[in-house]
């Protein structure tokens, strides 16, 4: 992972809007073609509720909870699919698949839809990723999701609101944090930094920077003077003299 990992590309923003405008698309067909889409979501532990795993991130009560549930939604899609480009279309899918399935072995006996337990799927990879990476931007990254996104914890409790899927949002967060430890990312390379690009760095004293002169043209410094020492060893002169003072002090 480099610096120039980190790209602004139009699939930052096309991806969560895309999401996004799905959700509302099929919650648009709900309300054209009347009828309750619910018995589509994720009924623990029953073979048909099995489909609700793919089907019931796609699915909304009401207005409020799509549009609840769009903004973090959006936010959250467009971090990830900037700060981890290549590992982003993998979280999103198995992000989707194991906290579908963990309702479906921990949920109540009831239909479980939402796009909630993406929402913590993501919170939750984002924080845990960014903290092991120990790199200062995902960490930056995953402090901010601690102050916008860090009162979310207390609905993964069994104590949540009962129309609350707290097995949704508990399901999402493992999945999460189990996507941050084991899902491979590059490490961090810190990218190179020449002494020239120091803010106290002194031409003058640079070894290179000596063979041209104050307008920037080549002025080869002269070849030291060759001295042969007794045993006729031809030597610089600079390196003769260190030599006799070494001598002395022996």
């Amino acid at each position: 992972m480099k610096e120039t990992d980190f790209k602004f590309s139009a699939s930052v923003l096309a991806w969560p809007l895309y999401l996004v405008l799905s959700l509302w698309l099929v919650y648009t067909i709900e309300i054209i073609f009347p009828g309750d889409f619910s018995h589509l979501g994720i009924l623990p532990r029953t073979v048909s509720g099995l489909r609700g795993i793919v089907l019931s991130p796609f699915l909304h009560g009401d207005i409020g909870h799509l549009f609840n549930n769009s903004i973090p939604l959006f936010i959250l899609v467009a971090a990830l699919r900037f700060f981890y480009r290549k590992e982003s279309l993998k979280v999103l899918v198995l992000g989707v698949l194991l906290s579908g399935f963990g309702t479906w072995i921990i949920g109540r006996e009831s239909y479980h839809i939402g796009a909630s337990g993406l929402i913590y799927v993501l919170v939750s990879f984002i924080f845990f990723k960014g903290i092991k990476s120990k790199y200062f931007r995902l960490v930056a990254l995953s402090l901010t999701i601690v102050v916008v996104y860090g009162g979310m914890i207390w609905f993964v409790f069994p104590s949540a609101e009962e129309n609350i899927s707290w097995e949704g949002h508990l399901s999402g967060f493992i999945a999460g944090y189990l996507l941050a430890f084991y899902t491979k990312t590059d490490k961090y390379q810190k990218p190179i930094r020449y002494d020239w690009e120091r803010p106290d760095f002194d031409p003058s004293q640079d070894e290179f920077m000596k063979h041209f002169d104050e307008n920037g043209n080549f002025a080869p410094q002269p070849k030291p003077e060759i001295i042969e020492d007794e045993i006729g060893n031809e030597l610089p002169k600079i390196v003769y003299h260190f030599k006799e003072l070494n001598d002395k002090a022996l």
